[in-house]
């Protein structure tokens, strides 16, 4: 499942329990995200789910984990 895929990617690069991450997590506001932590996160992502290309535009986007789950949904 990509929520339980993301949600170990995220624990790695955050630091957080897997367990403790759910749609509504928020990156800058739960996982204290920078700019750096978004960039690396994305790089991540297209990587392990072959997203292609994430752009600035749709990276601006992705507030909360299910935003990033809908996106890669989309891809499917």
């Amino acid at each position: 499942m990509v929520l339980e895929r993301l949600a170990e990617l995220l624990s790695e690069q955050f630091g957080v329990e897997a367990e403790s991450i759910t749609l509504e997590t928020s990156f800058e506001e739960d996982l204290n995200a920078d700019s750096l932590d978004l960039v690396e996160m994305m790089m991540a992502l297209e990587e392990e789910f072959d997203v292609g290309e994430i752009s600035e535009e749709t990276a601006r986007t992705l507030k909360t984990v299910g935003d990033v789950v809908d996106l890669i949904g989309a891809q499917d």
